[in-house]
């Protein structure tokens, strides 16, 4: 009796963790229906009947063992990117999970946490099992008997109706089945959209169109990382980053260089930088996996054959790519400039490949300045990418970079990311010290190359985690639109821009996918 009562405690807690996890609330919810019902269905069913029915067993093992970890997968989706978890679309970021781990932790750390969670999986799955089978090996007499019987009908009578969205006993849940439907209606869900999105493609321009009023100019479309509406409106990170846009304003005015400012949304929060990116270019809202594949297999136009009609050569500085990256090659590119395409002679700073300043030198020295032809160029700034350490210094000068070597004295320099994330307020500090050190170079970089005709537009791609800034906060990302032409910034004014480099509201005007259309109406034929 007191191991079947051992295995329904246990049970009832494994199924309520991550609704514990999740709305951080363990007072209101004390019960778990399918424990109730599963160890009921072990007290009821006779061993034999159980030995005939060998299946059930594994069964309900496997389900248990897939709603839990779909819980746990919730409760980390909304953590870092401040949605639900979909099974159909999140399964593949498992592989970007790994080399996240693996640019803070190294190969052998990943390695070791990847296995230790999967061996974790597998002996609780074990351990379940065994729990089930031990539990329904006890002997019962007619008390137990009944009292397993009414547990059976009131499990299964108050599943039902929550199943129908009423709940007859408030501290009682069903979460394995709220998991496991909600996951089951995303399905759906997702199919739908998957054909909705498909219709606005065919809707979508099936050919480039030139932008001849930025012909002959270098447009430049910088991504700072994590750069968020929270780094000018949170009281957190406003104190380090308003002075900084500050300063950036006086050193581009002295500069002879214009801005304005607006806010847009981006398609994600925490994560999944090319969603932003393929928003930006295709002119469509795209804030999940399934979209972004359609969209390039689909050879619709973007940006980037709009500027390759204009006249310019397009390409992409992308340090954070380390793998084979065919998403580059569907773009079409006349240039990728990945991580091994960059000639940098200094060490990794834990995730980040190399640091913003490099990245912008080397696009500047080599790849700019050679040019023949206009271009239009993509960038990825990564130096805030998470850990957020070490936070280095800018250099004040540019000859001094190099091939990168000069950053050798900070290999293994800041508070290391296994130490610094045991403290979240501290990380918060690090991040914003972060985006500061981002901005502060592409300040400098833009004051003393970017030039009279060029047009940079300096953004960010999304919002940190939910775990950094709260779930409460929204999508918007700053856009600043860079010029020594004054012109070039006036379409942008006429559509809730502001002068300067703050923002004018925390209120987006628009989203990401609105960019390729403004300029299509503004500098287009």
């Amino acid at each position: 009796m007191l191991r079947l009562l051992g295995v329904a405690v246990l049970l009832n807690l494994l199924l309520l963790v991550p609704l514990w996890l999740r709305f951080e609330a363990i007072s209101t919810r004390w019960v778990a229906l399918e424990a109730l019902l599963i160890v009921a269905l072990m007290v009821l069913l006779p061993a034999g009947r159980l030995g005939r029915l060998g299946w059930l067993r594994p069964l309900l093992t496997l389900t248990v063992l897939v709603a839990v970890l779909a819980g746990l997968g919730d409760v980390a989706t909304h953590l870092a990117f401040g949605r639900p978890l979909n099974l159909y679309l999140d399964v593949p970021l498992l592989r970007s999970v790994f080399h996240l781990l693996e640019g803070n932790l190294g190969t052998l750390a990943a390695w070791a946490v990847s296995l230790t969670a999967l061996l974790m999986i597998g002996l609780g799955g074990w351990a379940l099992n065994r729990g089930l089978r031990v539990g329904h090996q006890q002997s019962s007499g007619a008390t137990v008997t009944l009292v397993a019987a009414l547990l059976l009908v009131a499990s299964t009578a108050l599943m039902a109706a929550q199943w129908h969205h009423q709940r007859w006993l408030p501290i009682a849940r069903a979460p394995a089945m709220d998991t496991l439907r909600f996951q089951g209606h995303q399905l759906v869900e997702t199919r739908r959209a998957h054909r909705d999105f498909s219709a606005r493609m065919s809707a979508s321009p099936t050919q480039a169109a030139a932008l001849p009023g930025l012909a002959g100019r270098d447009v430049l479309l910088v991504f700072v990382e994590s750069y968020g509406e929270s780094s000018v409106f949170d009281p957190r990170f406003a104190e380090v980053t308003l002075p900084r846009l500050e300063a950036m304003d006086e050193r581009l005015q002295e500069a002879g260089l214009s801005v304005a400012t607006g806010m847009l949304d981006a398609p994600i929060r925490g994560g999944q930088s090319w969603l932003a990116h393929a928003s930006t270019l295709s002119g469509l809202h795209i804030d999940n996996s399934l979209w972004y594949r359609l969209m390039l297999a689909s050879g619709r136009p973007t940006l980037v054959d709009d500027f390759r009609a204009t006249g310019h050569r397009t390409l992409t500085v992308m340090p954070a790519i380390t793998l084979a990256w065919p998403e580059g090659e569907a773009y079409g590119f006349d240039e990728i400039h990945a991580a091994a395409d960059i000639d940098y002679a200094g060490p990794a700073l834990n995730w980040v490949t190399m640091p913003d300043q490099f990245t912008l030198h080397h696009f500047e020295q080599r790849i700019r300045r050679p040019a023949e032809e206009p271009l239009f160029a993509q960038i990825a700034l990564i130096s805030s990418h998470a850990p957020w350490t070490p936070i280095l210094p800018v250099l004040d000068d540019w000859d001094t970079i190099g091939d990168g070597s000069i950053f050798h004295r900070w290999e293994g320099a800041g508070i290391p990311p296994d130490e610094l994330w045991q403290d979240l307020e501290r990380v918060r500090d690090h991040y914003a010290l972060s985006v500061d050190y981002s901005l502060e170079v592409s300040a400098r970089w833009a004051a003393d190359y970017l030039g009279d005709e060029a047009l940079l537009i300096l953004l960010g791609d999304h919002q940190a985690a939910p775990l950094i800034i709260g779930e409460e906060a929204g999508y918007g990302v700053p856009v600043h639109v860079i010029s020594g032409d004054a012109a070039l910034l006036e379409p942008f004014l006429a559509r809730d821009f502001v002068p300067g480099m703050l923002p004018g509201s925390s209120k987006p005007t628009a989203g990401l996918d609105a960019l390729r259309a403004w300029l299509y109406e503004d500098f287009g034929e």
